[in-house]
């Protein structure tokens, strides 16, 4: 039956042409966007799946930057210890040497000192971004590794700890400030202090004393006035003499450096009544500041290059077993050092390798493929044109009608 109302045949032919002109579009998209899931709408659980990974792929690159950042500051911290070891590799040389007897030990114990100063410095400057990881300022250091998602969706972040290795040649205290006309002390147990001597007579006492723990060799005590520095270190002798004659030994060791800086007008007086004290006169036409500051050598992990002395040949003796200790320690840190580091390495190796695994899975659940959209938008574009061609023709069955009245 034929009717001028309804054409079924038109509708068909629209429905067809509306369902390949859907796809059609969709394939366009596809082209332009190089995705085959672009929103949500186009498939609600790959298109969730892949924003997750991509979140975690963001991450992983915070990871590996972190990575870096642990990776540099341990390398430094590496580079010191293996610094340091060279250095004290030098100063068992010298310590060789003076084992003969025929040496001028006086000059192999200020290349020794020299040596030492070296290796302070060393490890002052063995810090990368103010993380300092061998002068003793810290235990450990964490360094972001890995963020762990479980079947949950939980995130977790972990990380690879580094011990940092103590190898500092003392620990130096602070804080301590006294003001002129009052007496500085200065003990095992604290303290830096800043004496203010006024020109034309100003005076002041500082005062060594004992302090709860006793004072071991090796420990340095150092006094700057106005811009040279004077310093004592503790023999064993001294040790030996007992606790209020090493006080007065230190007070009088003092004396004699500060002496031999020659500071115009300053006069120090070393007092026999009181232990350990020395009094500060300024009888100069400047205004002197007079700080001081405790060294305990037994706290680093060097400490005893303090107590180091080849002047003597049974100091030299004793010294030839210390050095071989401190060789062992500084080793040891550059070998701990060295094996974090390898391991920092690997992860961050790992973490690149996963991060390019992770985006190659992305891909794979939501980028086109560009082959089969090419041949499918071919086959679309034939199909649409069929379908015009379909539709036409069904547009003009009506017209057929005409014929019967005629």
């Amino acid at each position: 039956m034929s009717s001028i109302l309804t054409n079924t045949s038109a509708m068909v032919a629209l429905q067809t042409l509306k369902g390949i002109n859907s796809g059609l579009a969709k394939t366009q998209a596809e082209i332009s966007t190089g995705k085959s899931v672009g929103s949500a709408k186009d498939n609600a659980a790959i298109w969730a799946i892949s924003r997750v990974m991509e979140s975690d792929v963001k991450g992983f690159k915070g990871i590996s930057d972190s990575l870096a950042l642990g990776e540099s500051t341990v390398a430094v911290a590496r580079q010191a210890s293996e610094t340091i070891t060279d250095l004290l590799t030098a100063m068992k040389g010298k310590i060789v040497a003076a084992q003969e007897d025929n040496v001028d030990r006086a000059k192999l114990q200020a290349d020794v000192d020299a040596i030492v100063d070296q290796i302070t410095s060393v490890v002052g400057a063995a810090q990368f971004n103010g993380l300092n990881l061998v002068n003793g300022a810290v235990s450990s250091a964490d360094v972001l590794a890995s963020l762990d998602r479980d079947a949950s969706g939980n995130v977790t972040a972990s990380s690879i700890t580094v011990t940092a290795q103590n190898l500092s040649t003392g620990s130096y205290v602070t804080n301590d400030v006294f003001s002129a006309s009052t007496a500085g002390v200065i003990s095992t147990d604290a303290d830096t202090f800043v004496l203010s001597l006024d020109q034309g007579g100003g005076s002041d006492d500082i005062t060594i004393a004992n302090g709860t723990n006793a004072w071991a060799a090796g420990d340095k005590i150092t006094m700057r006035i106005g811009d040279k520095t004077a310093s004592y270190t503790i023999s064993a002798n001294d040790v030996d003499s007992g606790n209020n004659t090493i006080a007065d030994l230190i007070a009088v060791g003092m004396k004699n450096a500060i002496d031999a800086l020659n500071i115009s007008g300053l006069t120090v007086d070393y007092d026999s009544g009181t232990v350990g004290t020395l009094v500060f006169t300024n009888d100069g036409s400047a205004d002197l500041s007079v700080s001081g500051q405790y060294t305990n050598a037994s706290s680093g992990g060097l400490g005893a290059l303090a107590s180091i002395d080849v002047s003597s040949a049974s100091n030299a003796t004793a010294a030839l077993g210390t050095i071989e200790t401190l060789i062992g320690t500084a080793v040891d840190a550059a070998a701990a050092f060295g094996s974090v580091e390898g391991r920092i390495e690997t992860q961050a190796e790992f973490i690149s390798m996963l991060s390019d695994s992770m985006k190659a899975g992305i891909g794979a659940l939501v980028d086109a493929d560009m082959e089969e959209a090419s041949a499918r938008l071919q086959a679309l574009q034939t199909q649409q044109q069929l379908g015009i061609q379909a539709l036409s023709i069904a547009n003009q069955q009506p017209q057929n009608i005409l014929a019967l009245f005629r």
